[in-house]
């Protein structure tokens, strides 16, 4: 049981959602820069976004 005011417990590296990269077929996983985007997110790097716009 967590007290009031404590921080709430780490999420595992496991348990955390993946996606498989648009460009390159690679799993990658969620990253807390991405909380908010994380339904539009594509790609797993800027490497792979801007090969996308290439083809």
């Amino acid at each position: 049981m967590s007290r009031p005011g404590s921080k709430p417990k780490r999420v595992s590296k496991a348990d955390l959602p993946e996606k498989t990269c648009a460009v390159c077929n690679r799993p990658f996983s969620w990253r807390k820069k991405w909380t908010r985007a994380w339904e539009e997110v594509k790609y797993c790097s800027e490497r792979c976004r801007r090969d996308a716009r290439k083809r």
